[in-house]
């Protein structure tokens, strides 16, 4: 790590819910977008040294480390404890598993904040301005004493079936012990918690302007793709293809040219040499086409045409005066 480089951070992502809202069913693995809720929160914190969920375990789109917190169901702040005992870095991104549109740039952001504050955490807060602890980055040395003093003020575990002392409390009374800082993002702090969230963040998904980046995050989840791409050029390349050659070109390109980058073991880079290759090929066939409609027209070439004022040209000049009055 450079001295430019952000620290590293763990991530800490609760996924056991009993989602009673929405009829029990598993919510995690609801999907909008074509991706499972949980798989969109894992993408968001996919810098994270460490990454453990905190439910049953199910298949996920990168690897984690699953725990549980004993008993299970016990609530959000037995799992957010449960967690933190497999984290190591100073900080720790704390996560709800039904965050459709959280994205990496966001736990950035909450990390910014805590680290330029000096806070023991960083929230989000929502389009009503209230806390949102379950989307929020925090130092762990802090939260650890604050669970600690929850568990040791709840008696310890005792009476509570040999629990850890935290089943069943509010994550207010977490927070409430902590320095904070606030960080207002009313879209990413959307959460789905019934199936009118659920519907709403499905056409907010399709809305212009999003479609697009969220149909490629899905498509490279969906083929297991880990590679970050200009799709400006290939939209540009699509469209040479489409005009210059022909419409089902703009396709069967735009694959030849990924296949080209994979069969390089490229990058990036490579995708980007190959659509410019691709690209410069489709404007040379439309070049050539122009030229074979001009000469079917019965006229010359652009490129063989005189200049406006060369040899040849009507226009008038030294030695082809103006027409006037006896000419």
């Amino acid at each position: 790590m450079t001295a430019t480089d952000p620290p590293p951070y763990d991530a800490i992502v609760l996924a056991g819910g009993a989602a009673r809202r929405l009829g029990g069913t598993d919510k995690p693995s609801v999907r909008v977008g074509g991706r499972p809720l949980l798989d969109r929160v894992l993408a968001a914190c996919a810098g994270a040294r460490r990454t453990v969920v905190v439910a049953a375990p199910r298949p996920t789109s990168r690897p984690v480390h699953w725990t549980r917190e004993n008993p299970p169901g016990g609530g959000p702040v037995a799992a957010l404890d449960a967690g933190l005992r497999h984290t190591t870095a100073d900080c720790a991104v704390v996560l709800s598993a039904d965050l459709p549109f959280l994205e990496e740039a966001t736990v950035e952001r909450l990390l910014s904040a805590l680290r330029a504050s000096g806070a023991d955490a960083a929230l989000l807060t929502d389009a009503d301005g209230r806390d949102q602890p379950l989307v929020a980055a925090y130092r762990t040395t802090a939260l650890r004493h604050a669970l600690a003093a929850l568990a040791e003020g709840n008696g310890n575990g005792k009476g509570n079936g040999g629990d850890n002392g935290l089943t069943g409390l509010p994550l207010r009374r977490l927070t409430a012990a902590l320095n904070l800082t606030r960080v207002p993002d009313p879209l990413a702090s959307f959460d789905c918690d019934t199936w009118d969230d659920i519907a709403d963040a499905r056409a907010r998904i399709r809305e212009h302007g999003h479609v697009l980046d969220e149909w490629i995050s899905a498509v490279k989840d969906e083929l297991g793709i880990d590679l970050d791409v200009d799709t400006s050029v290939l939209l540009d390349l699509a469209r040479d293809a489409a005009h210059g050659v022909a419409r089902p070109a703009a396709p069967l390109t735009t694959f030849l040219v990924g296949y080209a980058a994979a069969q390089g073991k490229g990058g990036p880079e490579a995708v980007a040499e190959a659509a410019h290759k691709a690209a410069a090929l489709a404007l040379r066939w439309a070049e050539e086409a122009n030229t074979a409609n001009e000469k079917s027209a019965g006229e010359k070439p652009a490129a063989e045409r005189p200049a406006a004022d060369g040899p040849g040209s009507d226009k008038p000049g030294p030695d082809r005066p103006a027409p006037g009055p006896g000419r």
